[in-house]
């Protein structure tokens, strides 16, 4: 989750000291796969599954621990990928410093133990490594191997060579819980045992401050959860079809170029229409008269029944049902967005299995912006005039 240039960590006029939802996620640092590694058995999506590393399990564990500290807080949910970690955090009744610090404090414990990961993993820079070699007369390894039992890159080099991912046996391991205490053991010996100058130079692996959303309403809760579920499916998919999810640049369109999601071989197709629903329909419809508006969408989806590719921004609500009918028959299409791609984009929920099917091309004419919210009219206009273009362009001269 980029999703530190989208969100803000405290909205201004906000102390978010009362009762309420949060969805915080945690994330390593340039997105490196530490907490665990992508199980996918017999190519099937829906049954993948993460099998956490030593960090990874620590990790749970420091997450699960928040209750003890603060009693008004309940871990609800989470979820732990190879790269980062979803949770949902219920706070029960007003604190005195709010959920900012209940998350802080949660970062802090995290970096403790990603510097003693780094230890442990023999990641320390080679500089800082032989100045505590010379500075203790051992290799940092060799001090700390009574908690850490065994080097564990070398456990785990048969398995993943250089990677530093090391896997878990099916059904739990409660060897990987030993690693997991020794780890937070470690995490808490090495600043004292360091001193603070040389132990601030280790690698924390979590750098940035956890993203934490609010939910306001507890409707939400249903849907935050279900995403944090799919997550594991959604990224077994990704790797299993990367070519639908890779953001493709610069696909020329007639004079124009975009960046684009999905299946750009739709472009490839025949027949291309668009849908865009008057605002007069609308009008109408609004002073009893809906046959106009009726019709019209009729006639999109029996289009799409025929085999052609629908392209549109899909603003208005009619739109938008058009475009669930076509989601529901699976009906392939072309959606325009007002915004780009960040990095790690993925397709929305419902568009998601369109996306990984082949049947949907998402496209953008313009990069990706961290502080845009609402899409403005001229926006609509500029898309709008972009989808009947596209059609232009695609559909064969004298068709």
């Amino acid at each position: 989750m980029a999703a530190h240039e989208t969100w803000q960590w405290q909205e201004p006029g906000t102390t978010w000291k009362g009762a309420g939802l949060y969805h915080i996620t945690l994330t390593v640092t340039d997105r490196r796969p530490m907490l665990g590694t992508l199980v996918i058995p017999d190519g099937n999506p829906t049954m993948a599954k993460v099998r956490r590393t030593a960090l990874g399990d620590a990790l749970v564990d420091c997450l699960l621990t928040i209750p003890s500290h603060h009693a008004e807080v309940r871990v609800l949910h989470f979820c732990l990928m190879p790269d980062h970690l979803h949770a949902v955090l219920y706070v029960q009744r007003h604190m005195p410093k709010g959920i900012k610090a209940v998350v802080r404090g949660f970062w802090q414990g995290t970096k403790k133990l990603g510097r003693a990961w780094t230890v442990a993993s023999s990641l320390v820079p080679n500089d800082i490594r032989e100045k505590y070699k010379e500075g203790l007369n051992t290799d940092i390894r060799e001090k700390y191997k009574e908690e850490l039992s065994i080097d564990i890159r070398e456990k785990y080099k048969e398995e993943i060579n250089t990677d530093i991912r090391g896997g878990r046996k099916e059904g739990g391991s409660s060897r990987l819980k030993g690693e997991s205490a020794q780890l937070t053991s470690l995490a808490s010996r090495l600043s004292r045992e360091m001193g603070e100058e040389d132990y601030y130079q280790l690698e924390p692996v979590f750098r940035e401050m956890p993203f934490i959303r609010p939910m306001g309403r507890y409707s939400q809760l249903q849907n935050t959860i279900r995403y944090i579920d799919m997550n594991p499916q959604r990224l077994a998919t990704k790797r299993l079809k990367p070519g639908f999810f890779r953001v493709q640049k610069d696909i020329e369109i007639g004079h124009r170029k975009y960046d684009g999601v999905g299946n750009v071989a739709l472009l490839m197709e025949d027949c291309f229409a668009t849908v865009h629903v008057r605002h007069q329909m609308v009008e109408m419809a609004e002073h009893g008269n809906s046959q106009s508006l009726r019709d019209y969408m009729n006639s999109c989806v029996l289009k799409a029944r025929k085999g052609v590719v629908m392209v549109s921004p899909f603003i208005s609500p009619q739109e938008k049902q058009v475009m669930q009918v076509l989601l529901k028959e699976q009906r392939p299409f072309v959606l325009l967005t007002d915004n780009g791609f960040r990095e790690y984009y993925k397709p929305a929920d419902y568009l998601f299995d369109a996306c990984a099917a082949g049947r949907l091309l998402i496209l953008s004419p313009w990069p990706y912006d961290g502080g845009k919210r609402h899409i403005s009219r001229a926006d609509c206009v500029a898309l709008n005039a972009m989808a009947e273009e596209i059609c232009l362009t695609l559909v064969p001269q004298g068709q």
